[in-house]
C-alpha cells in the first residue's frame, strides 16, 4: 500500500482537483461518474453504473460475502470563494462538503487494492449520487440491489474540526435524523382594530413558533439530543392589516432512532392542540429526511483497528452531528460505521462544510486511502 501512494499521492491530488473543478449537483453526476468509471476500466475492474445514469458499484476480490465502502459524488448548490487555481468553473456549484475527496479516496482504494493479489474477502465499492437532497441517493442505491450479498458497509466522511492524520469514530448514533416541517394557515383576515372578528393568523404562528418547540422539550427525553428550530417565517405585508396566509418552515433533528419514528405524530398532534383554539386553519407537510447514522459496536471496532495501524495518534473520539447523513440508510439494511476524517491542517482557521470558502488539506487524501484499504485487508471475515 505505501508503495502504491508513493507512485500515486501526486495523482490523487490530480483526480480530486479534477472533480472539484467540476462539480455536479444531485442526480446529475453524470462527468464523474464517467470520469471514475473510466479509471476503473482502466485497471481491469468491471464497474456497474447505477439505473439512474448516476453513481456505480464495482465489485473486486473473492466470490461471496462482501465488505461495501462507500463514497458519495455530488456537490452543493452554493458559489465557491475559495480563489483556488481549481475552484469550480460552474456558476452557483461548488463541492464545499468535501464529496470531492471521498470520491476520490475511495477511488484510490479501489485502483490499489486492484493490485493486491488475493484480497482476503470481496469487497463492493458504492459511489452514490445525490448524498445532498433528502431523503438521500441511499434509497435509490438501495433500491437498485447495490447491498445483496454485502455483510458490512463502512464510510469516511471529512471533518475540518479534525488535524489530518485523526480519524474520529464512536460507537452509536453518529449524526441525527434530519426531518423538514412546513405549516402553511390561512384565516379569513381583518383590522387589526377588530381581532375578535375574524381569527389571528399572526398571533397563532408565533403561538406555534413557542409553543412546538417548547412542548417537544417536554415530551421528548433530553439525552436524545432532539432539537426544533424554525428557518423561515413569513406572514402579512401591513401592520394594520390581520393576513390571510402564512408560512412557517424548520427542522426537526434527533439522534435516537426510535424517537425519529415517534416525532411526525406528535408534531401533528401539539400543532393540532396549539391551533385549535385560534380557528386559524393549517396545512402541516411533514418531510421525514433521513434516520441517524447508528454505528453497530462490531463495526466500530474493526473501523478502529484500521485506523490504529495508521499510528499510535491516529484515532479520534467523535461528537454526534446533529446534521444528517443518507448513509444511514445503508445500515438499515446491513451492519456498518461512518468515521469522520480529519482534513483541518492544524494550522490557521477551521472553515466548516457547507461554506463557500471550505477545503480541505489533501494529505488527507492518502490518508483515507490507507485506512479504507486497511479494512479490507485486514479483514479475515466479514
Amino acid at each position: 500500500m505505501e508503495s502504491w501512494l508513493a507512485d500515486h499521492t501526486v495523482d490523487l491530488v490530480q483526480w480530486r482537483r479534477h472533480i472539484h473543478a467540476n462539480p455536479e449537483l444531485s442526480r446529475t453526476e453524470f462527468g464523474t461518474t464517467e470520469f471514475v468509471s473510466a479509471w476503473l476500466t482502466k485497471a481491469g475492474l468491471t464497474p456497474q453504473v447505477l439505473p439512474g445514469g448516476t453513481g456505480l458499484i464495482c465489485d473486486l476480490g473473492p466470490d461471496g460475502p462482501r465488505v461495501g465502502l462507500r463514497a458519495d459524488m455530488d456537490a452543493l448548490p452554493l458559489q465557491e470563494f475559495t480563489g483556488l487555481p481549481f475552484a469550480s468553473t460552474v456558476p452557483g456549484v461548488s463541492h464545499a462538503c468535501g464529496h470531492d475527496a471521498h470520491t476520490t479516496i475511495l477511488l484510490g482504494t479501489a485502483l490499489a487494492l486492484a493490485e493486491v493479489p488475493e484480497l482476503p474477502v470481496g469487497v463492493r465499492l458504492v459511489f452514490q449520487p445525490a448524498e445532498e437532497v433528502m431523503p438521500g441517493g441511499a434509497i435509490d442505491v438501495v433500491a437498485a440491489g447495490a447491498m445483496a450479498g454485502v455483510e458490512r458497509i463502512f464510510a469516511l466522511h471529512c471533518d475540518p474540526r479534525l488535524e489530518v492524520g485523526r480519524i474520529g469514530i464512536r460507537v452509536g448514533a453518529i449524526t441525527s435524523a434530519a426531518d423538514t416541517i412546513e405549516l402553511v394557515l390561512d384565516s379569513p383576515g381583518g383590522h387589526t382594530s377588530r381581532p375578535h372578528l375574524t381569527s389571528d393568523l399572526v398571533y397563532a404562528i408565533g403561538s406555534v413558533i413557542t409553543g412546538l418547540p417548547g412542548l417537544l422539550s417536554r415530551r421528548i427525553d433530553p439525552r436524545t439530543s432532539t432539537v426544533m428550530v424554525w428557518g423561515a417565517v413569513s406572514a402579512g405585508k401591513a401592520p394594520n392589516a390581520i393576513p390571510q396566509t402564512g408560512m412557517l418552515t424548520g427542522t426537526i433533528r434527533t439522534g435516537d432512532h426510535a424517537t425519529w419514528s415517534l416525532l411526525e405524530p406528535m408534531v401533528r398532534e401539539i400543532v393540532d392542540g396549539l391551533l385549535a383554539p385560534t380557528g386559524v386553519r393549517y396545512q402541516l407537510n411533514y418531510r421525514r429526511g433521513v434516520p441517524p447514522v447508528v454505528n453497530d459496536e462490531h463495526s466500530t471496532r474493526i473501523f478502529e483497528d484500521a485506523i490504529r495501524a495508521l499510528g499510535p495518534d491516529a484515532l479520534a473520539d467523535t461528537p454526534q452531528s446533529g446534521g444528517g447523513e443518507d448513509f444511514s440508510w445503508y445500515l438499515e439494511e446491513v451492519p456498518g460505521a461512518m468515521a469522520r476524517l480529519g482534513v483541518w491542517s492544524g494550522e490557521g482557521e477551521q472553515l466548516d462544510l457547507h461554506q463557500p470558502t471550505f477545503d480541505i488539506d489533501e494529505r488527507a487524501l492518502a490518508v483515507g486511502v490507507r485506512v479504507l484499504s486497511n479494512l479490507a485487508l485486514g479483514a479475515s471475515s466479514v
